[in-house]
């Protein structure tokens, strides 16, 4: 079961993190070094991080749940692919047809010949 949190701490033992219920809970230090830079943002940005919850002696632990969508990654590559608008020629074959008859074009050549 996954729940939402916003990490409150980072150091190098690991990581606390409120849960959306209000609970707090521990990151464990090898989920915090393979995920440090979505752990910073969350921490810098209080940004909410899906969490799976793990029992724990004292209080729960936490990893951090695959994440399906990151709006900081759709925003980069949104205000690339508006960059590359400009290299499109307006009266020409858009660059993906040209692509595909090339490579079709090549994949021809390379078929048997009927007999």
């Amino acid at each position: 079961m996954s729940l939402y949190g916003t990490v409150i701490n980072l150091n190098v033992f690991g990581a606390t993190v409120r849960l959306e219920n209000g609970e707090l809970a521990s990151a464990v230090p090898a989920d915090v070094v393979a995920h440090r830079p979505q752990y910073e943002r969350s921490l810098s940005a209080r940004l909410r991080l899906a969490f799976v919850r793990h029992e724990g002696v004292r209080r729960p632990s936490v990893t951090l749940a695959p994440q399906i969508s990151d709006d900081l990654l759709e925003e980069q590559i949104a205000s690339y692919l508006k960059s590359t608008d400009e290299w499109e020629s307006v009266d020409g074959i858009p660059a993906h047809e040209r692509h595909f008859l090339r490579k079709k074009r090549r994949a021809a050549h390379w078929e048997p010949k009927q007999a």
